[in-house]
């Protein structure tokens, strides 16, 4: 499943830096899924979703730091735990209930955005 940033967050900004699929983004930043990954231009994802990866998407929050689930891998691939909720200091990232996903499918997204 998914990471999500709780309302609890204190916007300190601990844990973009650490997302390896660069799917965290302050609130009200505009995001894209060619940001940080190999993705380009028309794509299909994994969950069957059509989207152009350079185009700006909408902010999830305008007042807090988010996370995108469609990017978000729990950093399986890269580490053994979520780099955000590690690096929190208020552990505000927490799982995401309604993005739930199995180690293999957050696998394959992993390796879908980074052309493994």
């Amino acid at each position: 499943m998914a990471i999500i940033i709780t309302d609890e967050c204190i916007n300190c900004g601990a844990c973009e830096p650490e997302c390896p699929n660069t799917a965290i983004y302050e609130g009200a930043d505009d995001w894209k899924y060619s940001d940080g990954t190999d993705l380009s231009g028309s794509a299909v994802l994994p969950n069957g979703k059509t989207v152009n990866a350079d185009e700006d998407q909408e902010p999830v929050s305008d007042e807090i730091y988010y996370i995108v689930a469609d990017k978000c891998t729990e950093c399986k691939g890269f580490h053994e735990e979520p780099q955000c909720a590690a690096v929190c200091p208020v552990d505000c990232c927490v799982p995401d209930d309604d993005n739930v996903e199995t180690e293999a499918e957050l696998l394959e997204k992993q390796k879908f955005m980074h052309n493994e």
